[in-house]
């Protein structure tokens, strides 16, 4: 299996300017001077990406409180963007990456093992970046079920 470049706490953030499900483009660099959960996720309307975008749903207001926007990236296009958003009523940015470019520079695409095979895809991957622009969180492989119960421990939330 070859390895992933991974991002690391301290490292610049790669840039990004992706479609949200309404189609108007959202950057990282809108959240300056802020601090925020950008997740990957591998699909829409799947059930642990469901699962895990419904507890960042649940948990917005308090992760808002605590300074932290949360944003959403899969490969998914817009429009089911905006089916996941519905349905679920998120009330955060779903951006699409459907050419992996953004996952690849963040480490979130790649081989990754899934039923004891080797697989080329999204790694489930959450990153926590710091009102400067750096990587103050990098956690890769996150679980969708208890993932933001736990990050929210581990800053304190």
């Amino acid at each position: 299996m070859t390895e992933t470049t991974r991002l690391a706490p301290g490292d610049q953030a790669p840039a990004f300017s992706l479609p949200d499900a309404d189609g108007k483009t959202v950057s990282l660099a809108d959240y300056r001077g802020r601090r925020v959960v950008v997740y990957f996720y591998p699909a829409a309307l799947t059930p642990g990406c469901t699962k895990q975008a419904c507890d960042f749903r649940d948990n917005l207001h308090d992760l808002n409180d605590a300074g932290l926007d949360v944003v959403g990236i899969s490969p998914d296009p817009t429009t089911k963007l905006a089916k996941f958003r519905d349905a679920e009523r998120l009330t955060f940015p779903l951006l699409s990456d459907p050419d992996r470019k953004v996952l690849s520079a963040w480490g979130a695409y790649g081989e990754k093992q899934m039923y004891g095979k080797t697989v080329q895809g999204v790694i489930r991957s959450t990153f926590v970046v710091d009102d400067k622009g750096r990587i103050a969180v990098a956690q890769y492989n996150v679980k969708a079920t208890g993932h933001v119960a736990k990050l929210r421990r581990d800053l304190s939330v």
